[in-house]
């Protein structure tokens, strides 16, 4: 069995690690076995959680930044903090603080990686921790992508979530791994980048799992473990910041692995679809939303020459699918 570094990010999470931290030792067998080892990157946290991680878990591993760099800054500086310790691992375990594991969680990811080594990133199925017998909104069964470059998921389509009974419970390819608790392998991890930090949030991980694709390696889902997420820990979904970082990301996203021979098209059209939804905000009167959209179009415009284009090895295809047409047949479906 692989090695695997379960690290958590955390920035004024104190809630959380003393809710969940817990659970997380107590359900994964392999920080007992030592084929895991649990790690704390703080984000330059005011709210006590270092104090009382050191007096309350001193065998947690922790490793401490001067400010908050984001999730995808803070993760990609404690993977290379980690390249300096003596011990290697196979496996490198992005889990967010606000998660609650199951038992065997681990063991049923990593299992699948061991068997499969065509696998590059796989992640569990993720419910609800308020509603436990439905999918959460991050991830929810495995992620998949519409033709204009919206992410949604097997369970959930916009804000619609349906219960889990188990009707997506098969092992499979996805298009996108829930960065809520997310399994790479570590040299791939570190041939890829990792998160890319202009991204700081958002959106960030499906931008992976596109990279790792185009690399010929495969993204899965793994039903069989299951963890319950909180969600909105950090940015709530009705933020009007929470909005600009997913527009301005999908685009970042859309830019860097479209194929260049169809990226301008495809990105004009997605920018009149913003466009359309931008107007709806506008006559809505909800103007923090409308100026979000704006804002995302402004900067992406202004920074998109700074993402690097990754190794086009393997042509990645997004399917011929709409977010209108996946809602209305997961609705018709619940």
């Amino acid at each position: 069995m692989g090695t695997t570094a379960i690290v958590i990010l955390n920035w004024n999470g104190l809630h959380f690690l003393q809710q969940f931290l817990p659970v997380i030792l107590e359900r994964t067998e392999e920080i007992h076995t030592g084929m895991a080892t649990l790690v704390v990157a703080d984000n330059g946290s005011a709210d006590g959680s270092v104090a009382w991680l050191q007096q309350a878990y001193p065998q947690v591993r922790l490793i401490l930044f001067d400010k908050n760099y984001g999730f995808t800054g803070g993760y990609n500086r404690a993977f290379a903090a980690m390249q300096a310790w003596e011990e290697t691992f196979d496996y490198f375990l992005l889990l967010n603080s606000d998660v609650e594991v199951t038992h065997g969680w681990l063991t049923s990811l990593v299992a699948q990686m061991d068997r499969h080594p065509e696998i590059g990133v796989c992640s569990p199925k993720v419910r609800s921790h308020a509603r436990p017998a439905y999918f959460e909104h991050a991830g929810a069964c495995g992620g998949l992508m519409d033709w204009f470059g919206f992410p949604y998921c097997r369970g959930r389509v916009f804000s619609t979530l349906v219960r889990d009974c188990g009707q997506y419970d098969t092992a499979q390819p996805v298009f996108w791994a829930s960065g809520t608790s997310f399994l790479i392998r570590t040299a791939l991890y570190e041939r890829t980048g990792g998160l890319d930090d202009l991204f700081f949030a958002h959106m960030e991980e499906i931008d992976l799992c596109w990279r790792v694709q185009s690399l010929g390696y495969q993204v899965w889902v793994v039903p069989e473990s299951v963890i319950y997420h909180v969600g909105g820990g950090t940015l709530p979904n009705n933020s009007p910041r929470k909005l600009y970082l997913n527009f301005r990301n999908n685009l970042y996203m859309l830019y860097r692995n479209l194929p260049e021979r169809t990226r301008g098209l495809r990105i004009f059209l997605r920018l009149v679809v913003d466009w359309g939804i931008a107007a709806v905000y506008l006559l809505t009167g909800k103007w923090a939303f409308f100026r979000s959209v704006m804002r995302a179009h402004r900067d992406y415009f202004k920074n998109k020459n700074q993402l690097t284009r990754p190794e086009q090895l393997t042509s990645v295809v997004l399917p011929r699918t709409t977010l209108i047409g996946e809602w209305w047949r997961l609705r018709k479906d619940r």
